[in-house]
């Protein structure tokens, strides 16, 4: 058994600490009090927050995974995205060859049962819309077949738990199979009217991916995905916090407008010089040879911290933005700090660098 002491709750009185019984690899309880023969960590202050859930990541500590598919690559990944408070996450793979597509899914397979924090994959694309292509290679992108969605389902076993797809250029009978598995589908990459918009979140589609970025936009007669998003009660939205990518200030009214249904993605990648997607950071951002804006430098505390500084959004808020809110659209039991949860956990500084990280319930050095 290991007590947190003195730990500083993101949702507490500016001062006020308390401990944290964890008990295995659980939470057992949050309590004033240190049970007797426990282990003990001082936090001395410390900030602490579930783990983060990241749903949409491409690759991190210099390894852009569909580069080159390994499981030496995803162990990596997996290792460096932990050290930084991430535990959990979705690994996107981009519109690319079905080579790389399905040599990633074999990779992920073998990887299936020594799996840590890697849940699963989220595949964007190839089933975009090229005028809203963004950085994805227009080569690779097609409209779904029935045959070809079928294929892919089953030879992910499982794995797929998230597919972003524009749905105003698929056919019916391919939006109703999608529909019926135990897939996330994700609005993205997409050319939708508002209509088609509304009607693809009536059909089934849980969320959007990275509000604002290669979509339709607002415009006043013709109000385009982000009004949908805003509009149709169950519609979620990821948002990346970078700056780049989405001004902060429309970000913040995004989440006046959006509330808990707004959450954080990286969709982070790192630099590379080899095959499709050569990402080359400058300022602080990605960028593709031509100059396309492409993923983030963003980590999730980095994602935390610009909400706080530059949206004028909680502390508490954006937590669950990280943690929370991820967790319940992918129907994980995580991301909040209560007895039964898993002891998942990251404990960071006044600036939101990561003093500690807790997997399972054991201290990652």
């Amino acid at each position: 058994m290991l007590t947190l002491t003195n730990c500083r709750f993101p949702e507490g009185p500016a001062g006020s600490t308390r401990n944290l019984v964890i008990r295995g690899s659980y939470i057992e309880a949050l309590t004033d009090d240190v049970p007797v023969g426990t282990d003990v960590l001082d936090c001395r202050g410390a900030l602490l927050c579930p783990g983060f859930i990241d749903l949409q990541i491409y690759g991190a500590g210099g390894n852009l995974f569909s580069a080159r598919p390994s499981i030496e690559s995803l162990l990596a990944i997996e290792d460096s995205l932990l050290r930084a408070g991430t535990t959990g996450f979705m690994i996107c793979i981009a519109t690319n060859s079905d080579e790389i597509v399905y040599r990633s899914l074999d990779v992920l397979k073998a990887h299936r049962s020594q799996a840590r924090n890697c849940l699963g994959v989220h595949l964007e694309g190839p089933y975009l819309n090229p005028k809203k292509r963004g950085a994805h290679v227009e080569q690779f992108i097609r409209k779904a077949t029935l045959d070809e969605v079928k294929k892919l389902v089953e030879y992910g076993e499982g794995l797929i738990r998230i597919m972003t797809i524009a749905p105003e250029l698929q056919d019916e009978e391919v939006l109703d199979y999608l529909a019926a598995q135990d897939i996330l589908l994700s609005l993205g990459h997409s050319d939708a009217t508002f209509a088609q918009a509304m009607q693809a979140y009536d059909r089934g589609f849980a969320t959007t991916t990275h509000l604002f970025n290669a979509m339709s936009p607002i415009q006043h007669r013709a109000p385009g995905i982000p009004v949908a998003a805003y509009l149709h009660p169950s519609a979620r939205a990821s948002i990346i916090v970078d700056g780049y990518h989405v001004d902060f200030e429309v970000i913040r009214m995004a989440k006046a407008l959006m509330g808990k249904r707004l959450f954080l993605i990286t969709d982070a990648v790192t630099a590379c010089n080899e095959g499709p997607y050569q990402h080359h950071e400058k300022d602080g951002r990605f960028l593709m040879p031509d100059g396309t804006l492409s993923g983030s430098a963003l980590t999730m505390p980095g994602a935390v911290k610009n909400c706080v500084d530059r949206c004028d959004i909680a502390l508490d808020e954006a937590v669950r933005m990280a943690a929370e809110y991820p967790a319940e659209l992918a129907g994980l039991q995580a991301g909040k700090l209560e007895a039964g949860m898993p002891a998942n956990l990251v404990l960071l500084d006044e600036s939101m660098a990561v003093q500690q990280v807790i997997f399972r319930g054991e201290t990652i050095s």
